[in-house]
């Protein structure tokens, strides 16, 4: 499913299902031109977005994948 706010176009993780365990990530683009990704809680999406730049994230999913976070 995808969504549109806050500036960014929405997706639900294709590795959620029905067990309340959801994450979405956006792409928006900043005023400067920056592109971002933001990631949030489906289950909770007025409770905040962590925002980062294309490296952060790449950096971010690489650590997830071998299980450092």
């Amino acid at each position: 499913m995808v969504t549109a706010e806050a500036g960014f176009s929405w997706r639900t993780s294709s590795r959620s299902n029905d067990n309340g365990q959801c994450v979405e990530i956006g792409r928006s683009r900043e005023a400067s031109g920056t592109e971002v990704a933001g990631i949030r809680d489906t289950k909770n999406r007025d409770g905040g977005t962590l925002r980062l730049d294309n490296a952060t994230l790449t950096t971010f999913l690489n650590a997830v994948k071998v299980g450092r976070f």
